[in-house]
C-alpha cells in the first residue's frame, strides 16, 4: 500500500489492506515519508474500529461487584453510598437502577468510572447546582398527570427525571435562568410551592420547544392591535381555539398546561433559548372571561417585559391577588391587558358600573367592540367584586373543551 493511494477506509479488505501496510511501517525513521504514512494510517484504523469494534463497557453491577471484591467491601460498606440495607440489596441483585446521587457517590468515593456507571462513552456527572434539592420536586403528581413515566422508584430518580425535562425545555441556560429568577415582587401566592411551579414552567417549555409552528416569530410584533385584532375572534364560539391558531400562524406558542398542586397559577409569559414566546395557561378557572384576561396580562408582559434587551425571563402569575405592593410590572401588564380588552374611554362612556346587572347594556357594549359579552361581564364583576352577578354571560366550561 504505497503512500500515494491512501485512502479512507470503508470495507473490511480496506482495513486488513491497512493493517498489513502498518506492520510494514513500524520501524519508519522520525520525520520521513513513510512515518507520515504510518501515522496517516493509524489514524484511519482507529477511527474504523472505534465505528465497527467498539470496546463494550462492563455493565454497571460487575463493576461494583469486581470494587468490592478488589478492596474487600460487604455490603454494609455500600450503604453511605447507596442509601440503606435494602437498597444495597435490591442494586446487587439488578432489581434497583442506580440513580444519579448513587452513581455520583460510587464514582467518587469508589473510584468507579463515571462512563462505565453511566454506560456512556466519555460521560462526565454532571454538577448540581447549590441549594437543589431534586427530591422536592412533584414527581410522582407529573407522572400522574402523564408528564413523565410512571416507576416504583420514582422520587428516587427525580434528578435524572428533571434534568432530562430540562433539556428537553431546551437546555440549562434556560432552566437556570428560570431557577435564578428571584421574582421578588412576582405575582406569586405567598403558598405557592417554587418546585412545583418551575417544574410546571419546564413541562410549558418542554411541549413548546418540541412543537413546531407554521411562522418564525418576528420580533415587536406583538402590539396593542395585534392583541386587539386576537381578541375580536372572541366573538365565535371557537375563540379560545382560534386564537391559539392565531398566535402560532405569528411564531407564538400558546400552551394550555393544568396546573400542578400548590402552584396557585392563572399563567405565565416565558420564551425558548432562540427568543420564541411562550405563553402557558392552566384553565384552573374554565370561564371565558377568565382566559381572554389571562392571555392578554401574559401577552402584555411579552410586549412590554420579555421583548428586546429585557433581562427578565419568565412571568408566573396569580391573578387572583391584587397588584397592590406586587412587580409594577404586573400593574403595567394588569392595565395593557385591560386597555386592549376594552379602550378607557370606551369604557368610561358605557358607564357599566351604574347598571351593573344589565344584561342589554352588556351585549350592546360587546356588538360595539366586536367581543365576546364574556370580557365585559368580566370587568364588571370584577371592578364591582360582585361575583354573583351576569352568570350567565362569563362562558362557564366554554374554555377547556376548545382545548381537548
Amino acid at each position: 500500500m504505497a503512500q500515494s493511494t491512501i485512502k479512507p477506509i470503508k470495507t473490511e479488505a480496506d482495513y486488513e489492506a491497512a493493517l498489513e501496510r502498518i506492520s510494514t511501517l513500524m520501524d519508519a525513521a522520525p520525520n520521513t515519508p513513510e512515518a507520515d504514512e504510518l501515522d496517516v494510517l493509524a489514524t484511519l484504523v482507529e477511527v474504523y474500529e472505534d465505528q465497527h469494534y467498539p470496546i463494550n463497557f462492563p455493565d454497571p453491577l460487575s463493576a461494583i461487584t469486581f470494587r468490592m471484591e478488589q478492596s474487600g467491601l460487604t455490603q454494609r460498606d455500600l450503604v453511605p453510598y447507596l442509601g440503606s440495607r435494602s437498597k444495597v440489596s435490591e442494586v446487587l441483585a439488578g432489581k434497583r437502577s442506580l440513580t444519579l446521587s448513587m452513581i455520583r457517590a460510587l464514582h467518587s468515593h469508589l473510584g468507579i468510572p463515571a462512563e462505565v456507571l453511566l454506560q456512556e462513552p466519555s460521560a462526565t456527572l454532571p454538577e448540581t447546582p447549590e441549594d437543589i434539592d431534586w427530591s422536592q420536586y412533584p414527581v410522582k403528581e407529573m407522572a400522574k398527570k402523564g408528564w413523565i413515566e410512571q416507576r416504583a422508584d420514582i422520587v428516587d430518580h427525580a434528578e435524572g427525571i428533571i434534568r432530562n425535562l430540562i433539556e428537553r425545555a431546551g437546555g440549562y441556560d434556560t432552566a437556570f435562568k428560570m431557577f435564578c429568577r428571584k421574582n421578588d415582587g412576582a405575582r406569586h401566592n405567598a403558598k405557592m410551592d417554587p418546585y412545583a411551579l418551575q417544574a410546571w414552567g419546564l413541562q410549558v417549555l418542554a411541549i413548546a420547544n418540541q412543537t413546531p409552528l407554521p411562522a418564525k416569530y418576528e420580533p415587536g410584533s406583538i402590539t396593542d392591535e395585534f392583541i386587539r385584532e386576537m381578541v375580536r375572534l372572541s366573538w365565535a364560539e371557537s375563540g379560545p381555539r382560534l386564537a391559539k391558531e392565531y398566535l402560532a400562524n405569528h411564531g407564538i406558542h400558546l400552551v394550555y398546561l393544568p396546573h400542578l398542586q400548590r402552584t396557585h397559577l392563572d399563567g405565565a409569559a416565558l420564551r425558548l433559548p432562540d427568543g420564541t414566546p411562550v405563553i402557558g395557561l392552566t384553565l384552573r378557572y374554565d370561564r371565558l372571561d377568565n382566559f381572554w384576561f389571562s392571555l392578554c396580562h401574559e401577552l402584555a408582559h411579552q410586549q412590554l417585559h420579555l421583548e428586546g434587551n429585557n433581562t427578565d425571563y419568565a412571568f408566573f402569575d396569580d391573578l387572583n391577588l391584587d397588584t397592590v405592593d406586587q412587580d409594577p410590572k404586573e400593574t403595567e401588564a394588569d392595565n395593557k391587558a385591560k386597555t386592549v380588552l376594552i379602550p378607557p374611554e370606551v369604557w368610561q362612556q358605557a358607564r357599566l358600573l351604574g347598571r351593573p346587572s344589565s344584561s342589554a347594556a352588556v351585549i350592546a357594549l360587546a356588538q360595539q367592540l366586536q367581543i365576546n359579552p364574556a370580557i365585559v361581564a368580566g370587568r364588571i364583576r370584577k371592578e364591582t367584586g360582585n361575583y354573583r352577578i351576569l352568570n350567565d354571560f362569563v362562558g362557564n366550561k366554554k374554555v377547556r373543551a376548545c382545548f381537548t
